[in-house]
């Protein structure tokens, strides 16, 4: 019986932060901040460089996932949404950065690929009933902070704009 305990106390320290839920008759957006052992096991486990590894450890990373729950397209671009902090804006850097930072770090192009892949696109239209997401990578940051997102709606983005906020983001942080 003693022997289970040390497992049980490692199961309890790598329980999941639950997802944050925003949703409107149009939209339902799950908000999961992520720790940095979760991400650094996700990138390892793809056989990540250390230097990438040490780098990403570093960042807050948040999954999201966005469900059109209306008849018409919703339009997503990162650049309609914000996070800020005590009035402080946080910035989220580009996809680019990150492509840049990587290819200046000589980073194998697989690795810079699969990277990539698991953040959430820069634009992304949604079509009636469908789900997408992905990851957010910003400066890692202490405390909740604000997330405001916009969204253009109907055929040719002239449809009605959808907002949603929080003020209970958070970068999720390691069990200690």
């Amino acid at each position: 019986m003693l022997s289970i305990i040390p497992v049980l106390i490692v199961v309890a320290n790598m329980q999941a932060v639950q997802p944050i839920i925003i949703e409107t008759s149009e939209l339902l957006v799950e908000i999961t901040p992520r720790t940095s052992d979760q991400m650094g096991s996700f990138y390892e486990a793809r056989g990540f460089p250390k230097p990438m590894l040490d780098i990403l450890k570093k960042q807050c990373f948040i999954t999201i996932g966005i469900t059109n729950k209306t008849k018409e397209t919703i339009w997503m671009n990162l650049s309609d949404w914000e996070f800020s902090s005590q009035d402080k804006v946080i910035i989220r850097e580009h996809r680019d950065y990150w492509k840049k930072r990587w290819q200046k770090m000589n980073m194998p192009l697989n690795k810079q690929s699969t990277f990539r892949w698991t953040l959430i696109p820069e634009q992304l239209d949604y079509l009636p009933g469908e789900r997408e997401g992905g990851n957010i990578v910003l400066p890692f940051t202490k405390g909740y902070f604000t997330f405001k997102a916009r969204f253009a709606t109907g055929k040719n983005k002239q449809g009605e704009l959808l907002t949603i906020t929080t003020d209970k983001l958070f970068c999720a942080e390691d069990a200690q």
